[in-house]
């Protein structure tokens, strides 16, 4: 049990709600509370944790944001959510980077065996990494999206930080990663070397630019993902203002939003971590504000979650049968009657990867339909199928 390493949200946070008759959100959460102690989380749909660390970081003091951020969030209005928030209060630094790291690590690990949905508040992006080892236990393979502007590969050899954080992921055992997909990343922060790489892994990698002409594009990229990371520096540095790491371009507000509830309305996302905020800027309470709406937005994907991911039965599902290439080659899609969402058929080559049958469900797009029709095989069609599905 992980309750002793925990730290109590502050009483101050929570004095002014009304807890019995209170409609904000802070009157509604299970909390870790100095006075009644730990909450119930275990009947919960979600929980929320705080991390103060930030000595991987170059970006201010992003150990401070929890509480900032949770200020900001406590004040909103819930919607007609059927579902329990818990707030398990702080997880504090340790005597080592690595100490917290470890700890989270095992927060992780007992928050996903209950099969309740984490968030977690930081602190620095290489707080991904704890997130991430937290499914070791779990034995099976991870999908992690990052919204970012960098890849974050880094230097391997150097210790964990915010800039070398993927690298640590892809090389450190156990090699549980399946797919990473980079969400608006920024060519000019990216060596070529870094991009040649990740395309020979065959990662899911969507430019600043193309995202923001179809924000779309990233729902199937958040729905095979079981672990997405935000780096609130991927924003435009008009709405990331306390983040020193943000540019002249990046995503606008209401596209952070959007891709929060993308995040939120996966089936099969388990962890959404937000980090980078400089909660003792100048500028802080603006962004923490932001960051409070892309988090209700999270939450209310989360109330919206249709589940038809992974599948219960294809006959349930509309079929189309796309012939390619005069005829010599037959790609399958799947649409979901319930949600409108797509798939396509991708046969299997690896069958030591714990899939059953000849072929596996690839979250795709409308658009990826249309490309076949047009007699084209979908980029994710062929990332999917040479990374050995």
């Amino acid at each position: 049990m992980f309750q002793e390493w925990l730290s109590p949200v502050p009483s101050s946070l929570l004095e002014k709600y009304d807890r019995e008759e209170g409609q904000e959100i802070g009157a509604g959460l299970y909390v870790h509370d100095e006075i009644a102690g730990f909450p119930e989380w275990e009947k919960c749909k979600i929980a929320l944790l705080g991390v103060c660390e930030g000595r991987g970081s170059s970006s201010g003091n992003v150990e401070s944001a929890p509480d900032l951020i949770r200020k900001k969030f406590y004040d909103l209005y819930p919607g007609d959510w059927r579902m329990g928030v818990a707030d398990l209060g702080n997880l504090y630094a340790g005597e080592r980077l690595q100490d917290t790291q470890i700890a989270l690590r095992d927060i992780v690990a007992e928050v996903l065996s209950k099969q309740i949905v984490l968030i977690v508040l930081g602190g620095s992006q290489d707080l991904t990494y704890g997130m991430y080892r937290g499914y070791d236990k779990l034995e099976q393979t991870v999908n992690v999206a990052a919204i970012d502007s960098r890849f974050d590969l880094g230097k391997h050899d150097l210790s964990l930080s915010e800039d070398n954080y993927v690298s640590h992921i892809i090389l450190n055992k156990p090699y549980n990663l399946f797919n990473f997909s980079s969400i608006g990343y920024q060519t000019y922060y990216i060596m070529q070397e870094e991009r040649s790489l990740m395309e020979r892994m065959n990662f899911d990698l969507v430019r600043l630019g193309e995202m923001r002409a179809d924000i779309k594009l990233a729902e199937p990229l958040m729905r095979d993902a079981d672990l997405v990371s935000f780096d609130i520096a991927s924003m435009k540095r008009a709405g990331a203002r306390a983040c020193k790491r943000s540019g002249p371009n990046g995503f606008l507000e209401e596209e952070v939003c959007a891709l929060s509830r993308y995040a939120g309305i996966s089936d099969k996302v388990s962890a959404f971590g937000i980090f980078g905020l400089d909660g003792e800027h100048s500028e802080a309470e603006y962004t923490a504000e932001l960051v409070a709406q892309a988090l209700w937005y999270f939450l209310e994907g989360v109330d919206s979650r249709k589940g038809d991911y992974p599948f219960a039965s294809k006959k349930d599902y509309l079929r189309f049968s796309v012939l390619i290439n005069e005829g010599e080659q037959e790609l399958i899609f799947y649409k979901s009657p319930l949600s409108g969402r797509w798939w396509m058929e991708v046969p299997l080559r690896n069958r030591n990867i714990g899939m059953a049958g000849n072929s596996a469900m690839v979250p795709c797009s409308e658009y990826d339909y249309e490309r076949a029709c047009q007699n084209e095989i979908p980029d994710r069609w062929w990332k999917a199928y040479h990374k050995g599905l």
